[in-house]
């Protein structure tokens, strides 16, 4: 896929993501940070549906959208979308920096909007903080998004498996919270679509500025094949232009198959 339609793709992705996720932060703060739509009912059956097995799961499960693990994820993705040294130098500030930023740049969604968590009495696990969106789910799904897009420019063949496994556990992060009754399920579909649209808008940047031999994913050699078949035939130097070899030696052939012209006999050529 050309850079110009990552691009374009990347961009439009991000721009419908943050638009959900500005309808859906609207419908929040209009409602004061009360439950939406089918909240109290998905929270309610989590809550009747607590198995110990399931509850230990959930919370090892949702442990993972935190702390080092996502960071030490995010490096992985560098190192897999990178080919060449310089390349892996390159990714590894900038995944860690798209990760990092949308952590930043979610506290400060999460501090304006300021929406209470559901009961205390309902909470299986701990937390701290305001509930939208849900941090955990936000990490998980920016971690995970660098980590499928690391597969796919790496590899674009083969990779549907892996690609449905990463997604999987960025989705279930984001699942446990519901879950062990820390957050209402629109603070998870928020984390889900603020990340979505970080992550796009991040990926347009990389694809509309940074330089070929930069992009994670190409070789020294496409940049060279492919700024090779850009240059002419010709060569300028002194400001004259010089053809190939082979063009002057046919045009002197050509010149040598035929006899000087005639003087007496004007517009026709002598036989050789």
């Amino acid at each position: 896929m050309k850079r110009g339609d990552v691009a374009e793709l990347a961009g439009s992705c991000g721009l419908g993501a943050w638009t959900a996720f500005g309808v859906l932060t609207m419908a929040v703060v209009g409602h004061d940070g009360m439950a939406l739509f089918a909240d109290a009912d998905i929270l309610a059956w989590s809550v009747g549906h607590r198995p110990d097995v399931a509850v230990a799961f959930a919370r090892g499960l949702t442990d993972t959208g935190t702390g080092l693990v996502p960071y030490a994820l995010a490096v992985l993705a560098a190192l897999i979308a990178g080919r060449t040294p310089r390349q892996r130098a390159l990714a590894i500030p900038l995944c860690l920096g798209c990760l990092g930023a949308g952590q930043a740049l979610r506290y400060a969604v999460m501090a304006l909007v300021a929406r209470p968590r559901p009961p205390l009495t309902d909470w299986a696990t701990h937390a701290s903080g305001w509930s939208f969106p849900s941090g955990h789910t936000t990490t998980a799904a920016l971690t995970a998004g660098l980590l499928i897009i690391a597969v796919r420019v790496r590899g674009p063949r083969g990779t549907t498996p892996l690609t449905l496994v990463i997604g999987g556990w960025g989705a279930s992060v984001g699942l446990t919270r519901v879950y062990l009754g820390v957050h209402w399920f629109t603070d998870v579909v928020g984390g889900w679509l603020f990340a979505l649209g970080w992550l796009g808008l991040c990926l347009w940047a990389v694809a509309h500025w940074l330089p070929d031999r930069w992009t994670p994913g190409t070789t020294d050699t496409d940049t060279d094949s492919a700024r090779g078949t850009a240059e002419p035939t010709g060569s300028t130097a002194g400001g004259r232009t010089h053809t190939a070899p082979e063009q002057t030696d046919v045009a002197r052939g050509q010149r040598e198959g035929h006899a000087p012209d005639d003087p007496g006999r004007r517009g026709r050529s002598r036989p050789a």
